[in-house]
């Protein structure tokens, strides 16, 4: 089953988030994650507010993780880690 890899993040250095986007999204790309929302208009109606919002499917929670947990998505990571708050969630899909 599909899965949603869900951040919610709130950029507060953008110089060296954007060395992660740049990095993170073949990365994301490689392990056949697809983006469904990147940073795009949305509306906060519970919880706390993340200024960036980004959706991206993946063909299951396996592939999610693996991408996560790859070299390459680790390297991107490093420059997001003092660059952003993030919360990140992989969700599988329910079955159409």
């Amino acid at each position: 089953m599909t899965a949603l890899w869900i951040a919610h993040v709130n950029v507060t250095d953008p110089e060296s988030y954007g060395e992660y986007a740049k990095l993170a999204g073949p990365a994301i790309a490689a392990h056949g994650g697809v983006f469904l929302a990147r940073g795009t208009r949305y509306v906060q109606l519970e919880g706390n507010e993340r200024a960036r919002n980004v959706v991206a499917r993946f063909p299951s929670v396996e592939d999610a993780v693996a991408c996560y947990r790859s070299d390459e998505y680790q390297a991107a990571l490093v420059h997001a880690k003092n660059a952003a708050e993030r919360d990140l969630v992989i969700v599988e899909e329910n079955p159409v």
